[in-house]
């Protein structure tokens, strides 16, 4: 097996298939908790608006999404992908019954059982990176946004049942809403990565502006300029109809906020303005993220973190001037 990004993240040498994993439950969260805390996500995962005592839990589910995204991703091939994908699924399957394919089974199998956490969402997951492997392109925008209810609506879901939130139908719609609208602000942002790197299209054929639509967009994402200048006039036209569509889902989403236990609204808030921001700066971009990736500076996510420390520094105070039940 060569040395891919896969090997290295989930450590297969010592973990991969047909390996025991042979590790203690301790160790296994602390496998966890090196990987939440080393990669650069925007937002960390256990930043100070997780509860301290959800933080192994926490850990435990990044890791299982992490490692399961990068086997989609980062094994080198889609041969190879799919066959880790499916070691995955099994480890997944057999979680809790005594056999461990990999530290992240031993660190979420206790987290599942504690929380009651159906199989369903990790499976999705895994299905939808099992989709990547065969589906290059989307025709349609229903076509996508089935996609993302395998890729991202499961974290949400997830994420709400570590919380103990309400699991009723209209608070997991929003929060499908706003799991859907990160996923497709990605999507948008990362159309020359998608191509260039995974030879993956995610903007809806029905969307596409002009004839020739993939080819120039290859050229145009290769050479880092639009060599057609009509071509950058056509992309910017089809990335800001797709914009005007991911709106509507973050509004939907800003639902959940109130729903939520007033200590858990900053950590959702956090999420759900971080992708706000990233499609404001793609309409500041002028929607040519084909030329390059627009993302969120330094000091913008500072703000936000501050932003949302507020908040839940509001939250606080109003929890303690709320009466006590009789």
């Amino acid at each position: 097996m060569g040395s891919t990004k896969a090997d290295r993240t989930l450590e297969l040498g010592r973990y991969g298939p047909g390996l025991d994993c042979a590790c203690t439950l301790a160790e296994a969260q602390a496998w966890c908790l090196r990987l939440a805390r080393g990669h650069g996500e925007n937002f960390s995962v256990l930043s100070g608006f997780v509860p301290r005592h959800l933080h192994d839990d926490f850990a435990a589910v990044y890791a299982f999404c992490r490692c399961a995204d990068d086997l989609g991703d980062e094994s080198g091939s889609r041969e190879q992908a799919t066959s880790l994908l499916a070691w995955w699924r099994e480890g997944t399957e057999v979680m809790g019954t005594g056999r461990s394919f990999h530290p992240v089974f031993t660190a979420l199998a206790p987290v599942v059982a504690r929380h009651a956490l159906p199989r369903k969402p990790f499976l999705d997951l895994i299905r939808a990176f099992e989709m990547d492997q065969k589906v290059t392109q989307y025709a349609t925008w229903d076509e996508l946004i089935g996609y993302c209810r395998l890729s991202a609506d499961p974290v949400g879901r997830i994420v709400l049942m570590l919380l103990d939130e309400a699991r009723d139908e209209a608070s997991l719609a929003a929060s499908d809403a706003i799991c859907t609208g990160l996923q497709l602000v990605n999507h948008w942002q990362d159309v020359r990565r998608d191509l260039l790197e995974r030879d993956r299209i995610y903007l809806p054929a029905e969307c596409w502006r002009g004839e020739l639509f993939v080819e120039r967009l290859s050229l145009t994402c290769q050479r880092g300029f639009a060599p057609d200048r009509s071509f950058l006039g056509e992309y910017r036209e089809t990335i800001r109809s797709l914009v005007d569509r991911t709106w509507p889902l973050f509004e939907r989403g800003g639902e959940l906020i109130e729903r939520l236990q007033p200590r858990h609204r900053p950590l959702i808030w956090l999420f759900r303005e971080g992708g706000v921001q990233t499609l404001q700066l793609i309409e500041s971009w002028n929607f040519e993220t084909c030329l390059a990736r627009p993302k969120l500076t330094a000091f913008s996510k500072i703000r936000l973190l501050l932003q949302a420390r507020w908040s839940a520094a509001s939250a606080v105070r109003t929890q303690r001037r709320e009466p006590r039940a009789a």
